[in-house]
């Protein structure tokens, strides 16, 4: 199981290579939920998301031998140019696999990182497979997204950064996906101090962990289809074990609520967030967790948004 003490020691590995993201308020929403909200803008890391921090302390530790091999990836754009970009600072060769579905501003980047990408079917048993094939013929290491102690750790350091700059927080929030940045989120927040409550927002259209939660048990979504393409993938043993005994509560929202939410951080805060990013504040003010006078953290988790279509339409001749 992951500790505080991992955290810190990911933390001190990954320092030179990533960026001490800032923390951001707005009185607007502070006076709508009658709260201290505190944004911690993940969006403005490296390769625009948190998931540099966990592939770096992930890839950085590898061995000599696992390094000269080369490593693999499956991912539908974040995982993918966070493990790019890190096998690119330590001079390692990658391989993603992306399903064909994946954005296009992530596939360039992906590729812009060095990385050659290989596309699979949209499902999360086609990037399994396509993956494993890939590790069977040139015996490339795997670098899972989530079920990964090192990639909790490493998830768990903008947690850490954001109880280091703010005091006294009573609660923090993150969106959940496959539940790496959840679980390094509460493994963080239950070290620091035991008191502070974990939330993770999820949207409806890809509830896995909401129904695992209630089930008991792991509950698989098929084909989830939501614009937070970021958070389709299914919770692993080891991350619904960690969430289960961690996080308080997950609520889910609607795909409405994601873009409301995403609209307020771009209109009014100035934020390029994407919409599995603005899931965190999406939960708060859906109106579903008592935040009356508390002091929370938000997990903004990535920026990446596919801008194309804005800029030709609006493009002159």
């Amino acid at each position: 199981m992951v500790t505080i003490q991992d955290i810190r020691e990911a933390a001190g590995r990954i320092g030179l290579y990533i960026n001490r993201t800032f923390v951001m308020t707005s009185r607007t929403v502070n006076e709508r939920l009658g709260a201290s909200l505190f944004f911690k803008n993940e969006s403005f890391q490296r390769a625009g998301s948190f998931k540099i921090r966990g592939a770096f302390n992930t890839i950085s530790q590898l061995s000599d031998e696992e390094k000269d091999r080369g490593v693999v990836a499956h991912s539908s754009g974040n995982h993918a140019q966070a493990v790019a970009l890190a096998t690119g600072l330590l001079g390692i060769e990658s391989t993603i696999v992306m399903p064909k579905s994946s954005p296009d501003v992530k596939v360039a980047a992906t590729r812009g990182y060095g990385a050659e990408v290989v596309f699979c079917e949209n499902s999360e048993t086609a990037r399994i497979s396509t993956a494993e094939a890939l590790i069977k013929k040139h015996g490339y290491t795997l670098v899972h997204p989530y079920d990964n102690d090192n990639i909790i750790a490493g998830a768990g350091t903008a947690a850490l950064e954001l109880l280091e700059d703010v005091s006294g927080l009573d609660l923090l929030i993150a969106p959940v996906g496959g539940g790496g940045l959840l679980s390094g989120t509460s493994l963080c927040a239950k070290g620091f101090n035991k008191k502070i409550d974990v939330f993770a927002a999820e949207p409806k259209m890809a509830d896995d962990a909401y129904r695992s939660m209630e089930a008991g048990y792991i509950v698989k979504n098929d084909n989830p289809d939501t614009i937070a393409d970021g958070l389709r993938t299914n919770l692993c043993e080891r991350t619904f074990s960690i969430i289960q005994k961690n996080v308080t509560d997950i609520v889910t929202v609607s795909e409405e609520e994601i873009v409301g939410a995403m609209r307020f951080l771009w209109e009014r805060m100035k934020l390029v967030v994407e919409p599995s990013g603005a899931v965190s504040l999406a939960g708060l003010l859906s109106g579903r967790i008592d935040v009356k006078s508390k002091r929370i953290g938000v997990i903004i988790s990535g920026g990446n948004v596919d801008l194309g279509d804005f800029f030709s339409v609006t493009a002159t001749d």
